[in-house]
């Protein structure tokens, strides 16, 4: 089973399941999906047709409470995307299922209910009432519920709190900053608690101080509250930053999706790879990706004397321990067990060494770097539940810190010579 960043696994039914989803707009599109739809491109269909495509065969599935990041250009379809998933914009074929209920299929009065207590919609340009109190603002939502008013300004104030606003609560948007304003929206779609967050490029419109500020408090807030959470961006560094899963979206088509690091190391066409070209792979691709298999793994209910005669058979002078649940435990070397069998000890882990600290496999590799750059031998990785999942060679993240560096030269020489070239000219 999968697991998320912030800790939470996956279910084996996800929350939000999205299949086959077409949006065409314009007069005379068909009931059905046919052939003269499937087999002709977006600008085929515009010049004969007259029809625009919005979205084209859209498919995919978001696990509870993970953010899953759909990212591209102007025209790409992400926005009309995001709004087929509140029935905004009713899409032309397809299914959209939450909780393995097809929306597509609600009545008025559903889709109302749906709207109001399952979905909350963070927009890019905040959208709040600037004839009301920012606490005033943060309990909307559950005012158009029906919520008395002591009750959802009670729950405005927690989360007002919750991102920081504490004290803000009397004041009217234009006393606050862009900043504010957002942390403001936010509240109010936290306030709802709602199952599914639609957050449609809520900090493009931000300085990019702020703008970070907003992408490190969502991560926080994420790490707290567990949210399933559909994020829209056109800016990759943000999509790493805060996507458990990224959507590529070009034309309205999903063009790639996987994790940050998949679709770094592996782009699926040109247009991807021009995307992630000048992103620095090494401060996303995590120490899992080049991680080997642990050479020697030891029980801990192991006398020294097993342990010794375990590291011999490999060849080798030091080792892992592990319970019997594979958490890590420590690491040991010949001499320690020799020393702790000559004590009397019956147990290997009374030979364990002080200076062995295991690393995350979800450590990028070059946050490893500082580390790993004194130690002299293989280094222990263990996973979210403390898991021994392998070791870490410090000369493999050097190895690839040193070819990003030699290919970043490469790219800087060839951009310089181009530069003469045209100054020559």
């Amino acid at each position: 089973m999968a697991v998320n960043r912030n800790g939470t696994a996956d279910s084996t039914q996800p929350k939000v399941s999205v299949r086959g989803l077409w949006k065409i707009f314009g007069s005379g599109v068909p009931t059905e999906l046919t052939d003269e739809v499937l087999n002709k491109s977006k600008s085929e269909l515009r010049e004969e047709s007259g029809w625009v495509v919005g979205l084209r065969d859209v498919s995919f599935d978001v696990q509870i409470g993970e953010t899953f990041v759909v990212m591209g250009l102007s025209g790409s379809g992400k926005s009309t995307l995001v709004r087929t998933l509140l029935r905004l914009i009713e899409p032309t074929f397809g299914a959209i299922e939450v909780d393995g209920e097809d929306i597509l299929r609600y009545s008025e009065d559903e889709l109302t209910e749906y709207r109001r207590t399952k979905t909350a919609m963070v927009f890019q340009h905040f959208g709040l009432l600037p004839h009301r109190t920012v606490e005033e603002n943060a309990a909307w939502g559950l005012e158009v519920r029906g919520i008395e008013r002591d009750e959802r300004l009670e729950r405005a104030h927690e989360v007002l709190e919750l991102v920081g606003l504490n004290g803000w609560e009397q004041y009217r948007p234009n006393a606050l900053s862009g900043g504010m304003q957002q942390r403001v929206g936010l509240a109010r779609a936290l306030a709802a608690d709602p199952d599914v967050m639609l957050m449609d490029e809520p900090f493009s419109g931000l300085d990019p101080l702020i703008r970070r500020d907003m992408q490190n408090e969502l991560l926080r807030l994420q790490q707290q509250m567990h949210k399933t959470i559909i994020f829209i961006t056109h800016d990759l560094s943000e999509a790493l930053k805060l996507g458990d899963h990224i959507v590529i979206m070009r034309d309205g088509a999903v063009i790639q999706m996987g994790t940050g690091e998949e679709i770094l190391a592996h782009p699926a066409d040109d247009y991807v790879a021009e995307f992630v070209r000048d992103v620095r792979k090494s401060s996303v691709v995590t120490l899992r990706t080049i991680m080997e298999p642990v050479q020697v793994k030891l029980r801990a209910d192991m006398s020294p004397k097993e342990a010794m005669d375990a590291l011999g058979e490999m060849g080798e002078v030091a080792g892992f321990v592990a319970d019997r649940h594979e958490t890590y435990v420590g690491a040991v070397s010949f001499a320690a067990l020799a020393e702790a069998n000559r004590n009397g000890c019956t147990e290997c882990t009374e030979a364990l060494l002080d200076d062995v600290t295991p690393l995350s496999e979800e450590m990028s590799v070059s946050a490893a770097l500082p580390l790993v750059r004194h130690m002299s031998g293989a280094q222990p990785l263990i996973d979210a539940d403390g898991r021994l999942c392998g070791q870490l060679s410090p000369r493999a993240v050097i190895e690839m810190m040193e070819r990003e560096s030699v290919a970043e030269a490469e790219e800087n020489n060839a951009s310089s010579a181009i530069g003469i070239g045209a100054d020559a000219n």
